[in-house]
């Protein structure tokens, strides 16, 4: 039998459980075309790099896959028809990836790091990049902004 991975994406509307059970019907398919599932993974809600079906982000899901090619053409029937899968992508591959894949790998080092708050970024109120009161040209900064120090200047009306 061949080995694959699938990936998909589900609207953005459903529920994180509704996925997980999409995954395990698709998966339910596969079996009984005489294959098996090794490997499943919600990988979660992630935004779109552009927006398809009117949806801006969408729940990613992957299955590696050991089946002959009829229950993959018969798992990806299904997901077709399915209202709420949005894309899908199969490869054969040489091999399946043994552990968490690379996705899970860096959701775990995203959900460990702090969030940032809106005071916290370059740029934002009393930032050093043009927010207000910054020193590039914020409001009152010391670069051109307003109320900062243009340096000498004619008076109004008085050309030289």
């Amino acid at each position: 039998m061949a080995l694959y991975e699938c990936v998909f994406i589900a609207r953005q509307d459903v529920s994180g459980t509704q996925v997980e059970a999409l995954i395990e019907t698709f998966a339910q398919v596969i079996v009984d075309q005489g294959g098996t599932v090794p490997k499943k993974e919600y990988w979660g809600l992630k935004n779109l790099a552009y927006r398809m079906k009117k949806n801006r982000k969408g729940h990613y899901g992957l299955m590696n896959i050991d089946a002959p090619s009829a229950a993959v053409k018969e798992m990806e029937r299904t997901m077709s028809i399915n209202e709420d899968i949005i894309r899908v992508l199969t490869i054969r591959v040489d091999e399946l990836e043994e552990g968490p894949s690379v996705a899970m790998q860096n959701k775990g080092r995203a959900e460990e790091r702090p969030r940032r708050g809106f005071g916290d970024r370059p740029g934002g109120f009393g930032g050093d990049r043009g927010g207000f009161g910054g020193d590039r040209g914020g409001f009152g900064g010391d670069r051109g902004g307003f109320g900062g120090d243009r340096g000498d200047r004619a008076p109004a009306g008085v050309t030289e």
